[in-house]
């Protein structure tokens, strides 16, 4: 996962939990989560804009 190993990831996740606090973590991961399956979409299925060009 973009080169860190699980050990980086869980250190990454506890400092953000102490940054943000637990109950804005669930948000943050929700809106992480939406970003990151918009983004798989627009790889997946690139929409067609070059009519708009024009």
């Amino acid at each position: 996962m973009f080169g860190l190993g699980w050990t980086e990831v869980i250190i990454i996740l506890v400092v953000s939990l102490f940054i943000f606090g637990p109950k804005k973590f669930p948000e943050i991961g929700a809106s992480l989560g939406k970003t990151l399956r918009g983004f798989k979409e627009e790889i997946n299925h690139p929409t067609d804009d070059d009519h708009l060009d024009t």
